[in-house]
């Protein structure tokens, strides 16, 4: 898609603009050089959760953030997810609300509009699946006990 026949905001992208973004996205993933530092902080991680936070999730956040701020997902923390009064400089002392880091904040809004159209569109989820599975490891479920609420009987 050309630069001037981008959409001006987050907002004005349709499912299927989405979808496409979506796709670039997890192409993104696939380079090179996006693949290696992936494999790269992977390794750092050590299949430790903590860890995966700390080296992980940045890189993928960077990846999917240099593909959709063409879009208009804007990394500076602008669009909604934190009010203009708390990231202001307010008197000495005055609290301000919790914000997002700025870099995550483009990163959560695309999150965000891909959710909402998961439910319309099973591309779109199967989509987002598997974005979500290049990143975050598998959730395992700990076994329950048959009626038991997860307690075995001895």
């Amino acid at each position: 898609m050309a630069a001037s026949a981008q959409p001006a905001g987050p907002a004005a992208l349709s499912a299927e603009q989405a979808k496409a973004v979506l796709a670039e996205v997890i192409k993104a993933f696939g380079a090179p050089e996006n693949a290696q530092r992936m494999e790269e902080a992977r390794d750092n991680a050590c299949n430790d959760m903590g860890k995966m936070l700390q080296f992980l999730l940045p890189v993928a956040t960077q990846i999917q953030q240099d593909v959709i701020k063409a879009y208009g997902f804007s990394s500076d923390g602008e669009g909604g997810l934190c009010p203009r009064w708390a990231r202001s400089s307010g008197p000495a002392g005055a609290a301000r609300a919790p914000c997002p880091p700025p870099l995550l904040a483009g990163v959560l809004k695309f999150a965000r509009l891909i959710k909402s159209y998961e439910s319309q569109d099973p591309e779109i989820a199967s989509m987002s699946g598997k974005l979500k599975a290049m990143f975050l490891p598998p959730m395992t479920l700990p076994p329950h006990g048959a009626g038991t609420g997860g307690v075995t009987a001895s």
